[in-house]
């Protein structure tokens, strides 16, 4: 897939702007703050739903304005795709599709895209929703339909956390709390679907992390992802990540545990007004050397998991999507790498059909990547690219 062309209406820091793109690298260099990563933010939310930098969509809105447009000509082959976004400050997105509306969830069967930016490095030091995060937005791009099951997970749990809070506040006990049973069986029956498919993904992936990470790091250091499952009795967010078996059950035994885990914490749950077992409590871990990275592992091997995930990430839509290969999004990833990292992901990623780099030093791009330069001061944008094979 090829993004050929990018427009943006009130989008961040863009009252307008018009990007035209090309096969293969392209640059797009400025200083920090010039709006270079915008660029990169809207192209991924094409692809993910959501933005790398924040958890809401309000702040891509620029300022006292209502609502902000993606828009995006997109190559699949010989095809061309129009695909559209609108993100209004209040109430839901719109999206179009060849100019007709379509449902959000759709976009991400067009837009594949997969980005490497700073902030990767959260995904495995950060908390598990960095992890989660991460996972989530790997399943609407493997399964766009997936972005509706974990929508509606979401809105279950609040539902059935709010019912947890006024059953504390009014003094009520598990027993006398049969309204929960309804929304128990909504919460298992999706939230199942979404830990056999995290499942499958961490089993999917593993390969092709062993095989980035020996590539960046020039080393093998044996690294593992494994689920640790509340259902089964872990609870990362309170400290406890005994991941037990993670092997992908079948879905029925994931539902029946699931069940059985609500059941066992039901009184808890009541006491402390949450939802504690599901798949908003789970965490993805990851080890190298057979110790967890999250405590243990250099910044350079840290480093090193997060671009083998993105890198693995990229091999795997690769491989499944006839749409060809994921565009790949390298924002300002190099000022944080040092030469020989540097040096190896771009061979890595050079081969791609198409690859976006953001840099504030134009050096910092190895050359194998510099390509098709265009630069960007205070959101405009000015194509120097010149001959592209000069």
């Amino acid at each position: 897939m090829i993004v050929e062309h990018l427009n943006l209406v009130d989008f961040r820091n863009y009252a307008t702007a018009e990007l035209a793109l090309h096969r293969g690298p392209n640059v797009l260099v400025g200083s920090n703050g010039q709006g270079k990563t915008n660029l990169a933010e809207a192209i991924v939310f094409l692809a993910t739903l959501g933005s790398h930098r924040v958890s809401s969509d309000a702040p891509l809105v620029r300022d006292t304005k209502d609502f902000a447009v993606i828009r995006a000509r997109l190559a699949h082959g010989e095809r061309n795709v129009l695909v559209e976004v609108q993100l209004n400050r209040q109430g839901s997105n719109r999206a179009r599709i060849n100019g007709s509306p379509s449902k959000i969830n759709e976009l991400p069967r067009y837009a594949h895209v997969v980005l490497f930016a700073p902030e990767d490095l959260q995904i495995v030091r950060g908390d598990p929703s960095s992890r989660r995060r991460f996972a989530d937005q790997m399943l609407i791009q493997r399964t766009p339909r997936m972005a509706g099951v974990i929508a509606d997970y979401e809105r279950v749990l609040r539902q059935r956390t709010a019912l947890l809070k006024s059953a504390r506040a009014r003094g009520v006990r598990g027993e006398g709390l049969s309204t929960l049973d309804v929304w128990d069986d909504k919460l298992v029956a999706l939230g199942s679907e979404i830990i056999h498919a995290r499942l499958q993904l961490a089993a999917d992936l593993q390969g092709p992390v062993t095989d980035a990470y020996t590539a960046i790091a020039g080393a093998d250091h044996r690294p593992q992802l494994d689920w640790a499952l509340s259902v089964r009795g872990a609870d990362p967010e309170e400290g406890s990540d005994d991941a037990g078996d993670a092997d992908v059950d079948p879905r029925g035994e994931i539902a029946e545990q699931f069940r059985s885990a609500l059941q066992a914490k039901r009184a808890k749950e009541i006491e402390r007004g949450l939802t504690l077992v599901g798949p908003h409590r789970d965490d993805l871990i990851l080890r190298v050397r057979d110790l967890p990275v999250k405590g243990y592992a250099s910044h350079g091997e840290s480093w090193s998991v997060a671009l083998a995930l993105r890198l693995a990430s990229a091999e795997l839509l690769r491989t499944e999507s006839p749409a060809g290969d994921p565009v790949l999004i390298l924002d300002d990833v190099f000022a944080e790498l040092d030469a020989d990292r540097r040096q190896r992901l771009a061979m890595l990623t050079a081969g791609y059909e198409q690859v976006i780099v953001t840099a504030a030093v134009e050096a910092d791009i190895p050359e194998p990547l510099h390509r098709h330069v265009v630069r960007i001061s205070a959101g405009t944008i000015s194509d120097d690219r010149g001959d592209p094979d000069a």
